[in-house]
């Protein structure tokens, strides 16, 4: 991997990875378009880290209130039933769906989940489940009101997100929108959510970068180190946007990208 591609894939994965368009699938797109070779998932899965690594900076007033609270609960069972510690048992309950699926098709997640058709597929098909998540919910419950279904809903959700284009924060964020979670509240929990499973995927994987992987450790660093810096200003937007827009400009820019990839690979100009 070059210089070059190790800057433009941190970008790109720290513009992706929290807007609901899938940074797996644009960091296995943008490299087929421009002729490179594919990074591969460990190098998708360790970059994640970077953009991990925003959330806990711009998150970590909550993340540490979350974590203070439930620890407070296991000591003193009449603390349980604060917003925070209840936070911490439904992060802890939404984790257990992707980290069972994660570790029972690895193999596929690997090697043909990253197929550009399927990619293409997904990129159109989830961009119409957040069109109807976004019609249909009514957007009326913060973050406060989540319960143990919402909790273990969500996880599901996310689990979906191991085949590439679905997108972690586009299954999640559709799935709080379904439950009735106000937008902002919807990615707020999105994001909350995504530190345990990122942090499982992306260690797990570093053992593969600088091995078999396309990519170096060098070119790793670089990029995951990009998708930080970016990521942590796509947060910032994200939440602000959400806060007095819809997400229809999401859905009609997955709805184009999927219809493009797949119109692309249909006459082998990328495969």
């Amino acid at each position: 991997m070059s210089l070059l591609e190790a800057i433009v894939l941190g970008i790109v994965q720290g513009l992706t990875e929290f807007l609901p368009i899938s940074s797996t699938a644009h960091l296995r797109i943008v490299p087929a378009f421009a002729g490179w070779e594919d990074p591969g998932a460990a190098f998708t899965a360790v970059t994640q880290l970077g953009t991990l690594a925003a959330v806990l900076l711009y998150f970590r007033r909550d993340l540490s209130g979350i974590a203070r609270a439930w620890l407070a609960g296991l000591r003193d069972p009449s603390r349980r039933a604060t917003p925070e510690s209840r936070l911490g048992w439904y992060i802890l309950v939404g984790t257990i769906p992707i980290v069972v699926f994660g570790f029972v098709f690895s193999d596929q997640i690997e090697t043909g989940a990253r197929s550009l058709r399927l990619i293409g597929t997904t990129m159109i098909v989830l961009g119409l489940v957040l069109l109807a998540a976004e019609k249909v919910g009514t957007r009326s419950r913060p973050l406060e009101t989540l319960r143990w279904r919402d909790g273990i809903v969500v996880g599901f959700a996310q689990a979906a997100a191991l085949v590439p284009g679905v997108s972690r924060s586009g299954a999640t964020i559709s799935a709080g929108l379904f439950l009735g979670l106000e937008r902002a509240a919807a990615a707020r929990y999105s994001f909350l959510l995504s530190v345990p499973a990122v942090v499982l995927s992306g260690l797990y994987e570093l053992r593969e970068i600088g091995g078999d992987s396309n990519a170096t450790v060098g070119a790793t660093a670089l990029a995951t180190a990009l998708a930080f810096v970016v990521g942590y200003a796509s947060i910032a937007f994200l939440l602000r946007y959400l806060a007095s827009h819809t997400v229809y400009v999401f859905v009609a820019y997955r709805i184009a990208v999927g219809a493009a990839v797949l119109a692309f690979v249909s006459t082998g100009a990328i495969r």
